[in-house]
Order: C-alpha cells, then structure tokens, then sequence
C-alpha cells in the first residue's frame, strides 16, 4: 500500500499547503490554464501603461522627447532584466507560487501609487500650453519613478515565475506531456497577445480620452484581478520544491575546475584519465559501491534497481577536473551531475546573446516608431486611433498566427520529419530573426516615404500632421510582431526544456533578460550613433527640432545590417548545438 501511495506522488513536488503533490490531482492542462488567464491580466496590467508611457512623460511630465523615450527604454528594460531575479528566487528559496503573489502584490502597490498621482494636481507639474513648460522635479519626480520602479519589480517577478508555473504543471516524462507543454507556451505567447489588445485599445483610448488616473486605474484592477483568479487554482497546482541557490551551484564548479587546472599546470593528462575513472559517476553518499583490493567494482545484486550514472561528456573539457575524487577543498566538492549541468548552461549563453539584437529592433516599437505614427494621419474613416494603439497589429496577428502554428504548422511539421516536435526551438528562433531583418529593412523604407511627404509638403519644421496614413508604420509592426511570436515562444520553450531541472526558472527568465538588453542595447546603439554622426558640428542622426529632422533611414538601415550579422553569429552556434533533453531533437 505504502508503495502504491509512492507511485501516485508527483516526485519533487508539493501542493500550496506543501504536502506531497498527488498524481491526477495536481498539475495537468487544467492547473496551467489559471496560468494562462492570470497571464491575460497580468500583460494588460503592465503594457496598458508602457506602450502609452512615452507619450505620458513628455506631455504631462513636460519631458522632452530624447529623455521620455530614454526613461521610458530603461523602465521596460529593467523591468525584464529583474525577472532574473524572479526567476533566481524561485528555483533557489522560494516556489514560483510564491514569488508570483509577492510580486504580483508589488506591482498592485506601485500602480496605486502611480494612479494617486495622476489624479491628483497637487503631485503633478502645472499644466502648459507653451513651447518651454517646467519639467517634473522633486518629490513629484521621485514619486514617479518611485511608482514606475515599483511596478517594473514586480513586473520583473511575474515574468521570472509565471512561465515556469505554467509550465511544471505538465508531465514531461511523456510524449503527451511534452506536447502539451509545447502547446503552453504557443498560447502563453498568445495570452500575451490577448492582454496587449485590450491594453492598446481599451485602455489606451481610456488615457487619452478620460484621463491618465482612468488607465492606472483599470490596470490596478486587472492585477489585483490576477491575484484571485491566481489564487483559485491553488488546489489544482504542484508547486517544485526549491533545490537550493543554482548560482551557488554554477559558481562552485567554475571554481572548483579553475583551481584544478591551475594547480595540475597541464591539464591535458588529467581530463584524459577522468574519462576512465570512477569520478565520471555521480554516486550518492553511502551508496558507493566497495571497491575490492584488486581494483574490482562489487557487482550490485541482481534484484537491485541501479540507475544509470551521469558520466562526463567531451564537451568543454575545461570543466571536467571539478568533479575530480579529491577536490581542493571539500566546499569545491562537485559531482558528475553538477558539471554537465553547468555545461547546459554555458552552451546556452550564446544562443541567449544571439537574441538581444532582435530585442533591440523591438525597442524600436515603444519609441521611435510611435513618435513617427504621431506625425502622421491616425484616422481610419472617421475613427481617430492614438499612435500608442499601433501595436494592435502585431498583436492581432500573433493572436491569429499562433493558433494556426500550433493546430496547423506543428502537427504537418511532425508528419513530414517523423520527430516530436516538429520544428525545432533553434529553427524556430532562426526563423524570428529571419523576420527582424525584414523588419528593419521595411521600417527604413516606410521612414524614407514618410519623410518625402514632409519634405514635398514644406512641413519638416512643422508640428502639423503629414497628409500621410500611419498605416505605412503597421507594416514595421507586422514583421517584428511575426518576429515576436516566433522568437520569444522558442526562447520560452528552449530554455525551460534544456535547463537542468533545478535551474529551469532562471534560465526561463533569460528570455525576459534578453529583452532587456535589447532595450538597453538599443539606448546604447542611440547615443553613440548620435556622438559619432555629430561630431565635427554635424547634426546627430537622432536629434533635432523634429523628428521630421531626425535621420530615422539610416539609423533603421544600420539596425539591418546588425541584424544580418547578428543572424550569421547565431548561426554558427545553433548548427553546433547538441540537445540534451527528450523530444527536443531535430
């Protein structure tokens, strides 16, 4: 009875009251499912507000155009990179259940903060009419960024937590399994979508229209909305039991194999032997077997189960001599397991960097591209739509492509190539990256058509709208939406499905990171386009009067041809990677 009560238990993991989670009743489509709806929210919470962002700083903060994109760049990126920090948290302390409801309740404090001010007066700069208006300082100031930075902690939490939630609910020791967790995070990516329609539309219209205090206020409620809903499938959910900090882990076998190599001089000698020893296998204390004094192994008895052992594999050897028998210190104390899982790790490090780039085209989105649609003629028919609501195209078409990839595009992949998957996770990335190029190629000749018309209409100085339709910007929208969907659903899966077990949140997180290195990226790439073009008393590329002024064509020309080099870098490491997880091969 004992073993039968064994068996339905789901190993590693427990339920919200952290008693053993029980097969058939924890976990499943049905548990993920709370993650997706919560995820809905969550996203109109947060975009509802940085995709309007920019407009908001420079008009009610009076900021001028170069620092409300610049703040508004730092507030998306910092709020991705923390979600390294989420993630870090949750594969070390805390369960993802938990790091979810402390940050979602972060997030729910600092846009309480942020609505307090917008509809108070008192806390906001006196309003302006003129061409010079005084910019927000003090403790108004502070109060923002302090509202801001709140939001982007807990923005930065959910991000590093709710994947993985979704994500450990499905059974990966299956073919059914895997499956469904491809499917995830198809329609994770696709909720992202749902949350940004309402939140550049509804929400966004709200704002323009009613009044900032109006769209804090609907993603206050969305987030706390969230909490609940997150907080019914409580009973449904198997939560991973922390296994201790993957840092201290990583950084014990860099150490352990440096001082190795240092103190054997050469190496070489030593690997060589390793691949013979018995130190190749992970063995748990007490259950070594007793080496006899002929040098023989005992025999294990026949009725015995004996696991297979990890052994060391050939790739970066470097790192081999950490899981020596005699380690320089017992804290450097490292086994097989633990090396080759620091292996994973570092063999991933590229293909994230290799993504970064892409990030940085979409940058573009929530800055220079909304600044654009804002020059340009916004109406359709009667209907005037705020230059903050162009992203609904790529939203839309992420919302329609991503079932039909994962209904369509998927099951005829798996046909025609007989694997599991079908499409790979590095071609799927490939594919984005692909798309990002076409972007930047199509933005630049959008920016070179837009500025003809400004320059035939004698309005390169004026801030009159351009007899042209913003629809020429939706094209951009399109690609890095496309992009998007194919990229982010690929990182998503990739790296929770390659990471070691214990690390999964935080290399899940490295999704979010790289986006934030976009970001970050792309204010790096800006300034010094603007110090080298104008140098010598030239006019910055990125700087003017107007951004009728600006020479938007050849900076979008530049971010292609980064691209393409970027695409020819992930190419040489994508075709050398070797999959190490079930269902993951090409």
């Amino acid at each position: 009875m004992e073993v039968e009560e064994e068996v339905a238990r789901w190993e590693g993991y427990s339920d919200w009251r952290n008693r053993a989670a029980v097969k058939g009743r924890h976990g499943g489509m049905l548990a993920a499912s709370f993650v997706l709806v919560v995820e809905i929210l969550e996203n109109l919470a947060y975009l509802a507000n940085a995709s309007n962002l920019v407009l908001y700083l420079r008009e009610y903060m009076h900021m001028s155009p170069s620092k409300s994109a610049n703040d508004v760049t730092n507030f998306m990126g910092t709020a991705f990179l923390l979600a390294l920090l989420g993630g870090f948290l949750s594969d070390a302390f805390f369960s993802t259940f938990q790091i979810f409801l402390i940050s979602a309740s972060i997030e729910f404090l600092g846009l309480i903060v942020l609505t307090i001010q917008a509809r108070t007066p008192s806390l906001m700069p006196p309003s302006c009419d003129g061409p010079t208006c005084a910019e927000v300082s003090g403790s108004k100031e502070a109060m923002l960024f302090v509202g801001l930075y709140l939001v982007a902690l807990g923005v930065g939490g959910i991000k590093g937590s709710l994947p993985s939630h979704g994500a450990e609910q499905l059974d990966e020791s299956t073919p059914k399994g895997r499956k469904q967790r491809s499917t995830f995070f198809n329609y994770y990516v696709f909720c992202l979508a749902c949350g940004a329609l309402v939140a550049v539309t509804f929400v966004v219209w709200l704002e323009d229209n009613k009044g900032w205090e109006w769209g804090f206020g609907v993603s206050t409620i969305a987030i706390f909305v969230s909490i609940l809903i997150f907080l019914s499938g409580s009973r449904f959910y198997r939560n991973k039991i922390p296994c201790g900090s993957p840092l201290t882990t990583i950084s014990k076998v860099l150490l352990a194999a440096s001082f190795k190599c240092f103190m054997s001089g050469s190496s070489s000698n030593a690997v060589v032997n390793m691949a013979v020893s018995p130190s190749n296998y992970s063995v748990p204390k007490g259950k070594k077997e007793e080496v006899k004094s002929q040098g023989e192994v005992e025999k294990p008895r026949q009725e015995e189960a004996v696991p297979p052992q990890p052994q060391l594999t050939n790739s970066l050897r470097c790192l081999n001599g950490a899981a020596d028998e005699k380690p320089v210190h017992r804290l450097l104390e490292c086994t097989v397991q633990q090396v080759e899982d620091v292996k994973v790790v570092l063999k991933m490090l590229p293909i994230f960097a290799c993504t970064i780039m892409l990030n940085c085209c979409l940058a573009q989105l929530s800055t220079f591209s909304v600044q654009q649609a804002a020059s340009m003629n916004t109406k359709i028919g009667s209907l005037k739509i705020p230059p903050a609501s162009l992203p609904v195209f790529p939203v839309v078409f992420i919302m329609i492509l991503a079932p039909i990839y994962d209904h369509l595009i998927i099951p005829f992949a798996r046909k025609a190539t007989k694997t599991e998957t079908g499409v790979t996770h590095l071609q799927r990335i490939g594919v984005g990256l692909v798309l990002s190029i076409l972007a930047m190629a199509v933005a630049a000749l959008v920016e070179i058509k837009r500025k003809g018309v400004a320059k035939d209409e004698g309005l390169l100085d004026s801030k009159e709208t351009l007899p042209v339709t913003f629809l020429w910007i939706a094209l951009q929208y399109l690609f890095l939406g496309s992009a998007d969907l194919f990229t982010l659903a690929g990182l998503l899966e990739y790296f929770f499905t390659e990471a070691p077990s214990s690390m999964r949140s935080l290399a899940t997180s490295l999704s979010w990171a790289s986006l934030a290195m976009g970001y970050y990226l792309s204010s790096v790439i800006v300034s010094i386009v603007n110090s080298i073009t104008g140098s010598s008393g030239n006019t910055p590329w990125l700087r003017g009067k107007s951004i009728n002024r600006y020479k938007l064509d050849y900076f979008y020309w530049l971010m292609c041809v980064l691209s393409a080099a970027n695409f020819l870098h992930y190419l040489f490491w994508a075709m050398r990677y070797k999959y190490r997880s079930t269902g993951s091969r090409s």
